[in-house]
């Protein structure tokens, strides 16, 4: 029973953080110190249900991928753009991850790096506001290509954990000129292939760990797959609407509270 409700809690905590720019690794780093169980045992779960997250936007968007796809078979010059962007952003985190995969595992037990970086992205996402003008890119076909490099490698800065990808690519889209909904819709797309690529590194690595039954069981990863699943479809319409009318300055807040309260209480426990 504590693991399913350990299961059900973290489907929870990476459906409802994944795509908002709050740090969903960070999340669950401090979610392994509040509940206290065996970050080495969950592991693998924490980073294969983020593919149901990412089902999530292939759901919400499936006409938009259609569209793409029947682009792409047409030759379409927009939907080309399309796949093409998400490619080039896609490849510097993938070079940048297998090359320095071994230093960011050792980073991932540190609770205290991302109570940091929580508040260091709280104060980004203020100064990004504040001091960038609304951009007028719109459409994710539409962005030069030398801005999705510059995006692209602005997502390595989510390695650190507590900076959050989605939090690095959307500030790092709207720094270089790109509106704020066509920011927003191009993270949640590179999410795609940047979680596929991780979740398949981390499954090939603890292959012999899932077919033993060491770890987490399948059957958990399924469930937790799915809690991340529905809550994301949630959370990911309210974001959109959230952005549209707010801004990005409520989750500046969050970080910056959240991270303070944790970093307090882990230098005081």
């Amino acid at each position: 029973m504590h693991d399913l409700i350990t299961t059900i809690l973290l489907g929870i905590v990476e459906g409802v953080t994944e795509f908002l720019p709050v740090s969903s690794t960070g999340h669950l780093i401090l979610a392994t110190k509040l509940l206290g169980y065996d970050a080495a045992r969950w592991e693998v779960f924490n980073i294969v249900i983020q593919l149901g997250a990412i089902l999530a936007i292939v759901v919400l968007y499936w006409r938009t991928f259609w569209a793409v796809l029947q682009g792409c078979l047409r030759l379409d010059p927009v939907s080309i753009r399309f796949v093409r962007n998400i490619l080039i952003a896609f490849i510097p985190a993938a070079v940048i991850g297998l090359v320095l995969h071994k230093r960011i595992e050792a980073l991932l037990g540190n609770a205290e790096v991302v109570a940091v970086a929580l508040i260091v992205g709280g104060i980004a996402i203020f100064a990004v506001e504040r001091f960038t003008k609304e951009g007028d890119i719109a459409g994710v076909a539409d962005i030069p290509v030398s801005k999705v490099i510059g995006i692209g490698f602005l997502q390595c800065l989510a390695m650190v954990p507590g900076v959050s990808r989605s939090g690095a690519t959307i500030l790092g889209a709207l720094a270089l000129g790109v509106e704020r909904r066509t920011a927003a819709e191009f993270s949640f797309f590179l999410a795609i292939p940047t979680m596929i690529g991780a979740t398949t590194l981390e499954l090939f690595k603890n292959r012999h760990e899932l077919a033993t039954g060491g770890g987490v069981g399948l059957g958990s990863i399924a469930i937790g797959s799915l809690v991340a699943f529905v809550v994301a479809l949630l959370v990911v319409r309210a974001f959109v609407g959230i952005v549209g009318k707010r801004g990005f300055t409520p989750f500046a807040w969050y970080r910056i509270i959240v991270g303070s309260a944790a970093l307090v209480w882990l230098l005081t426990k």
